[in-house]
């Protein structure tokens, strides 16, 4: 048994739990995020954390390197369009927030991935998604290897806000300016927070 958790609940218990118990118990009827956060899950970087949110105002959905598959009616499991789904047609959010991050180890895998590498791994079929990031990075002229994991890791995060506008039931929810979309980098190393203003690719 992990006891530090069971040491982290009860401080909870006599913390957090107590200082908001209205908030909490509000929550049992239900919630209404407004905001859906597509995070990568790596350990350091806690959406609750970095935003100082409460339970209840976010919508998270969290995979290896952030990473929104497209759109597509094959296949048997689909945890995060299932989650997008629910997110956008069941609670109706009005924003979507695709949250990279600086040092991300599924970036990195991703880009260092050799040409003959033929991995069937889950971690490998997954990075698939942001191949053709990979691809259009490798033909950049000579630049270091961490500029260019950094450049993927934002051209990856508006991979992911394209393949969004193909699902059905969020591309005409955009049109209807009723859900907006978003990309945004947090940089581990100094807390900073950057905002894809447009398509970098």
């Amino acid at each position: 048994m992990p006891k530090e958790l069971i040491a982290g609940y009860k401080r909870f218990q006599g913390g957090y739990l107590k200082d908001n118990r209205k908030r909490l118990d509000a929550l049992t009827e239900g919630q209404s995020p407004r905001i859906c956060l597509v995070s990568c899950c790596d350990s350091r970087v806690d959406p609750a954390t970095v935003f100082d949110t409460h339970p209840g105002d976010l919508f998270v959905i969290r995979n290896v390197a952030n990473l929104v598959p497209p759109y597509e009616e094959e296949g048997l499991f689909h945890s995060t369009s299932a989650a997008l789904e629910f997110a956008v047609t069941g609670l109706m959010v009005q924003h979507i927030v695709v949250l990279g991050h600086a040092n991300c180890g599924g970036i990195r895998a991703l880009m260092d991935k050799g040409p003959n590498d033929g991995s069937n791994s889950f971690i490998d079929r997954w990075m698939s998604i942001a191949e053709p990031v990979r691809q259009a990075l490798n033909s950049m002229p000579d630049v270091s290897r961490e500029e260019r994991y950094a450049s993927c890791e934002r051209h990856a995060i508006a991979h992911s806000l394209r393949n969004l506008m193909t699902y059905p039931w969020i591309n005409s929810r955009v049109q209807d300016a009723v859900l907006s979309l978003h990309g945004w980098h947090y940089d581990l190393v100094g807390g900073s927070l950057s905002f894809l203003e447009s398509d970098p690719e």
